[in-house]
C-alpha cells in the first residue's frame, strides 16, 4: 500500500515538473500586460512604454501598458500583487512603490519584500532639483541661502504626497534646513505646468521627464540630487558638490505576483536583459537621463537584495522627516 502511494506521490510530482516545463517552453502564449503604477505621460510611464515596446519584440507578444496611479504607486502595485502569477501580468516597480512607500504609509497596501516575485532591475534614473526661471538663485549654495531667507513665501511642487518627487524635495530640505510649503499635485505633467508659469518655485523631479524642460529653458535647473553627476547634464554639479550631502534617485525594476513559475521568471528575465542591451534602447534611455543597470545587478536574485536594503535605507529619512500617509 505504502509502495503504491509512494508510486503515485512520484507520478505526480513528474507530471508537474513536466507541465512547468511546458508551461515556460511555450510562454508567452497571449499578450502581457505591463501595469504602470503612475498616470500616463510621467517619467515612469516614458521609460516603461520604451521598454514594453522592444520587450514585446524580444519576447514574441505584445506588451500591452496599463496606467493604474493613485496611493503614489501603490494602486497599480496591489492590482499585480493580487494577479494571478502565470507571468502575464507585471508591474514597473519604483523606488517608491518597492521601497519607500513601506514606511511612508501608515497601512501599505501590500509588502514589496513577499507579495511579489522580483524579475529584474532596469535603471537608475536621477533626481534633479529645477526652479522657476525668475528665481534668483543660479547654483545650490544659492538657492539654499535665498530659500532660507524666503521661506515663508515660497513652496515647492510635488507629483502628490508620498511620490518621489515629494520625497526627494523633503529629504533636500530637511538635510538643507529649510522650511517651505509643500504644493502636491496629481502627477508630475501638472507640477511642471505651474513651476514653468511661475505658481511654485522649485520641483524635485525625475531627470527623464525634467530634462525636455531644462533643454527648452523653461525652468531652471540648480542640482543633481546623486553622489555623481549625470551623463544627460554633465555641466550641471550635484547638490554634494555644493556642500549638502543628499541623495535622491529613483529605479525601474519588474516585478511579477507572488508564486510565478521559475521557469517564466527566468526567460521574462532574459527577454528583459536582451531588451535593455538593444542600442536604440540603451539611446532613447540614455537621452532621457537614465542608466541602464550593471548586468550583475539584472538578476532576480540580486533584485530580492535589493529591494530589502532599499527599504532600510529609505527608512530613516522618511521617518526622521514625520512625513505620513493614512
Amino acid at each position: 500500500m505504502l509502495r503504491a502511494a509512494f508510486k503515485v506521490g512520484l507520478s505526480v510530482v513528474a507530471a508537474l515538473c513536466v507541465t512547468t516545463a511546458a508551461v515556460a517552453q511555450d510562454y508567452p502564449t497571449r499578450p502581457l500586460t505591463m501595469v504602470i503604477p503612475f498616470a500616463a505621460g510621467g517619467p515612469t510611464d516614458v521609460l516603461g512604454r520604451i521598454v514594453a515596446q522592444r520587450l514585446g519584440e524580444v519576447i514574441g507578444q505584445q506588451v500591452v501598458v496599463e496606467n493604474v496611479g493613485g496611493a503614489g504607486g501603490g494602486n497599480g502595485s496591489q492590482r499585480v500583487a493580487n494577479a494571478a502569477p502565470d507571468g502575464y501580468t507585471m508591474v514597473l516597480g519604483t523606488v517608491g512603490t518597492h521601497a519607500q512607500n513601506q514606511t511612508l504609509y501608515k497601512r501599505p497596501l501590500y509588502n514589496a519584500e513577499t507579495d511579489f516575485t522580483p524579475v529584474a532591475l532596469l535603471a537608475d534614473v536621477p533626481i534633479v532639483l529645477v526652479a522657476r526661471n525668475d528665481l534668483p538663485a543660479k547654483t545650490f549654495r544659492e538657492f539654499v541661502a535665498y530659500t532660507k531667507a524666503n521661506a515663508a513665501k515660497m513652496s515647492f511642487a510635488s507629483a502628490g504626497s508620498g511620490s518621489a518627487s515629494h520625497l526627494a524635495c523633503t529629504v533636500t530640505n530637511s538635510t538643507a534646513g529649510l522650511n517651505v510649503t509643500h504644493v502636491p499635485y496629481r502627477g508630475t505633467g501638472p507640477a511642471m505646468q505651474d513651476l514653468q508659469g511661475g505658481r511654485v518655485d522649485y520641483l524635485c523631479d525625475m531627470i527623464s521627464t525634467a530634462k525636455a524642460q531644462i533643454d527648452g529653458k523653461t525652468v531652471k535647473p540648480i542640482a543633481i540630487l546623486t553622489k555623481t553627476r549625470s551623463p544627460a547634464l554633465p555641466d550641471l554639479p550635484t547638490a554634494s558638490e555644493e556642500g549638502v550631502d543628499v541623495e535622491a534617485y529613483t529605479w525601474n525594476a519588474i516585478f511579477l505576483p507572488k508564486g510565478a513559475p521559475a521557469a517564466v521568471v527566468k526567460k521574462l528575465n532574459a527577454a528583459l536583459i536582451e531588451t535593455m542591451k538593444t542600442p536604440s534602447v540603451r539611446e532613447r534611455l540614455a537621452g532621457l537621463g537614465a542608466v541602464v543597470v550593471a548586468p550583475e545587478r539584472q538578476t532576480p536574485e540580486y533584485l530580492v537584495s535589493f529591494v530589502k536594503s532599499e527599504i532600510e535605507k529609505w527608512a530613516a529619512p522618511i521617518k526622521a522627516s514625520g512625513v505620513q500617509v493614512e
